[in-house]
């Protein structure tokens, strides 16, 4: 296309925001409007993409941050005859393929975005992955507002991306002035975005957002620029082309007062058709399969199961060339180091920034990658937002959280994960795992590797001995009864750190004549239900005890077991309702009422009790 044609290609984008919009009465039109000059450059010079083939490995990815401007996004894939009029006009409507925010129920859309700061992050992992892992030409665009540039996990990016020289990457940065409810921080100067910026590596073009003439050069610089991402910084007007809305505060999110008007007013509906650019032809990388061959533990070996996980990990790493290992600098405590000796190819160290460490696996998973991220338990809670997107992707994660609990002794409370079997529970479609034992914790790890969605794995940080052989089968959903009789009149239900605890704790109500059954519930969602019954229709009384916050954790699980109308057994619940200080593992137990001492005056009290 001339620069004629670029310019009615952008003026069809907004009015067909403008229609989609209208048609869903509600929507983000003016943040769409504002870009549309931008994107049509991008879609009819620079993007290299076959629709018909959206798994084509040489295909590049565009990425909406600013996935509030989905009309626009849409617009773009109608242009290119992906979609006909007629889904277009589908928008925001039940059961359409066209969401409020885009999501990957297209197929063309690699990753779901919306929540604001996330599609630059994502956009490095898929840049890291055609560098790094895939080895192959293809760029990726991302689409950033100005608003989201208040993020700290857009400056992770920047970041990220300037110290890995990710010339693969463009940000084309809508510099529109107007966010949600007003000016933005730095309204139009574009030279303060820019200066920080470059301040992490970046080359930085500054451009009249709506000059196609200065857009293609821009992108042309970008793909020219060797050894650093480029970011295009353009100044726009929000709802450009109507003067209702052009500029103006108050139209945020909302379609145009008159969209009859507004169309007229873009010179009305056309019908250009974009011919895009074919990906080169490319061969993916090879991702060699063997048998895999997990470390084998002797029962009674005392072994950590951050170091068990961290073995098991690089032993899948050399049986699956399609396994990457991701880390937040804390690989030597995650144990992910071992993976890091055997394949430093497949490894990708982080930093601390925890948001970039999801949203870079993220990224990964999209290129087909089977991405294991490990940090500390406890700093998860960053990157919650980012899981809770990835579920929204459908992209498969496997996430292993390491000291975690009071179990970890002298670091004191903030280094101590109590509330990630909660927050990962939460999350749609999530397997969360907690081994107590070396062997487990291998075959768990093999386990989560084709497993969908979000998988957690907890560990913890001391040596404990191993309770099962290394052929001992694991299956996600189940759980292992360690101690059982005809005589249990009560059940301790533990997990991680506490089973070695609660078996303990039965040995010491046996001397009082009391039979306790424990049960090993590792696999903490989904739970295993009918063990759970079974126990509750032959002893009565259940004890759970985890090291974990009361809210949300093991206890909670077990209860949800029976939420389908059936008896429910007497439950005590033990779990760290305090504050804890700096102490040793064995004290820390003990202060927060889940050491053996307090299981064992729990199961009693119940027995003793009547009802």
């Amino acid at each position: 296309m001339d620069l004629d044609h670029l310019r009615e290609l952008g003026q069809q984008l907004r009015v067909d925001a403008v229609r989609a919009a209208d048609a869903a009465g509600s929507g983000h039109p003016t943040s769409s409007m504002s870009a549309a000059d931008l994107m049509a450059v991008l879609l009819a010079r620079h993007l290299h993409y076959d629709f018909d083939r959206p798994d084509h490995p040489g295909n590049d990815h565009l990425v909406f941050s600013k996935g509030h401007a989905s009309p626009l996004l849409y617009a773009l894939f109608k242009a290119a005859g992906a979609i006909g009029d007629d889904e277009l006009l589908t928008f925001r409507r039940h059961g359409s393929r066209l969401e409020g925010h885009p999501t990957p129920r297209l197929p063309w859309v690699d990753v779901a975005t919306g929540s604001l700061g996330q599609g630059l992050p994502v956009g490095v992992g898929l840049a890291l992955a055609g560098k790094r892992l895939d080895r192959l030409p293809y760029r990726t665009w991302v689409l950033c507002g100005d608003s989201e540039l208040a993020e700290g996990s857009m400056w992770e990016a920047f970041e990220y991306a300037g110290h890995e020289g990710l010339d693969n990457l463009t940000a084309i940065v809508d510099v529109n002035r107007l966010g949600q409810r007003g000016p933005t921080r730095h309204e139009w100067d574009l030279d303060a975005y820019a200066r920080r910026i470059r301040a992490f590596g970046w080359h930085t073009v500054e451009i009249d957002g709506h000059d196609p003439a200065a857009v293609e050069a821009a992108y042309a610089e970008a793909k020219a620029t060797p050894h650093r991402p480029t970011a295009v910084i353009a100044r726009t007007l929000k709802g450009q082309g109507v003067d209702a809305v052009e500029d103006r505060e108050g139209a945020h999110g909302k379609p145009l007062p008159d969209a009859a008007e507004a169309i007229a007013e873009l010179g009305g509906q056309r019908a250009l058709r974009v011919d895009v650019q074919p990906p080169p032809e490319v061969r993916e990388s090879e991702r060699p399969l063997a048998d895999l061959r997990l470390p084998r533990y002797e029962p009674g070996e005392e072994v950590a199961t951050r170091d068990a996980y961290g073995r098991a990990l690089a032993a899948l790493g050399t049986a699956r060339g399609d396994v990457v290992a991701l880390d937040g600098e804390v690989s030597d405590s995650t144990r992910a180091k071992f993976f890091a000796q055997e394949h430093p190819d497949r490894f990708i160290e982080c930093y601390i920034a925890e948001q970039q460490l999801v949203a870079a696996a993220v990224g990964v998973r999209a290129r087909g990658w089977v991405p294991y991220v490990s940090t500390f338990g406890a700093f998860l809670t960053r990157a919650h937002d980012f899981l809770r997107m990835a579920a929204v992707s459908g992209a498969g994660l496997r996430v292993a959280g390491s000291h975690a609990g009071v179990a970890i002794g002298p670091d004191g409370p903030s280094q101590m994960a109590l509330e990630d079997l909660a927050m990962l529970r939460a999350v749609h479609g999530s397997t969360v795992l907690y081994p107590c034992d070396p062997n487990q914790t291998g075959r768990l790890v093999s386990a989560m590797c084709d497993r969908p969605g979000i998988s957690y794995l907890r560990t913890s940080r001391d040596a404990y001995p191993g309770l099962y052989g290394p052929e001992e089968p694991f299956a996600i959903g189940g759980s292992k009864v360690l101690r059982s009789s005809g005589e249990d009149q009560v059940t301790l239900a533990a997990a991680g750190v506490t089973v070695h605890e609660a078996l303990a704790a039965a040995d010491r109500l046996a001397e009082e004549g009391i039979a306790a059954r424990v049960i090993d519930l590792y696999s903490v969602k989904p739970v295993d239900a009918e063990t759970l019954h079974e126990a509750a229709r032959d002893t009565g009384r259940i004890v759970t005890v985890e090291d974990h916050r009361p809210e949300g954790g093991l206890g909670d699980a077990v209860l949800e077991a029976f939420a389908d109308g059936r008896p429910v057994p007497r439950v005590a619940r033990l779990a760290v309702r305090t504050m804890p200080d700096s102490a040793t593992a064995d004290e820390q137990l003990a202060a927060a009422g889940i050491d053996r001492e307090a299981i064992t005056a729990a199961a009693r009290r119940l027995v003793a009790s009547p009802g």
